[in-house]
């Protein structure tokens, strides 16, 4: 899952997700991705901070309060790198932090890391 209020972030990613064999489910903001993480169970869930009324970290700690999806990893995705944005995430639970603009190895890197982890765990 992508959530993004950038439609251009948003296509980005799913093409990087789907070229390498992914589904790729878009929400806009924290709002619509809530709506939809129930419905689809995401194995990783990737999401931009700086968007309107969910920021990143209040939609991470709402997915991460959830009991279904405490175990879903949360990347954060920010143009913003500094080292209290990087400790934020992982206070809201993130488990890892990659920065805009982001490659789509960089992208395809994170979904083995954390989607194998998780079918592990």
């Amino acid at each position: 899952m992508v959530i993004d209020d950038s439609n251009t972030i948003r296509r980005s990613a799913e093409n990087f997700l789907v070229k390498a064999g992914c589904e790729a489910i878009l929400a806009e903001d924290g709002f619509d991705a809530l709506s939809k993480i129930a419905d689809y169970q995401p194995d990783v869930v990737f999401v931009d901070i700086m968007m309107p009324r969910l920021d990143g970290y209040q939609t991470c700690a709402l997915i991460k309060k959830n009991p279904r999806f405490k175990v879903t990893p949360v990347v954060m995705l920010s143009s913003k790198d500094g080292l209290f944005d990087r400790a934020r995430g992982r206070i809201a639970g993130a488990v890892e932090y990659l920065t805009k603009p982001f490659t789509g190895e960089s992208l395809l890197d994170a979904v083995a890391r954390h989607a194998a982890r998780r079918s592990i765990g």
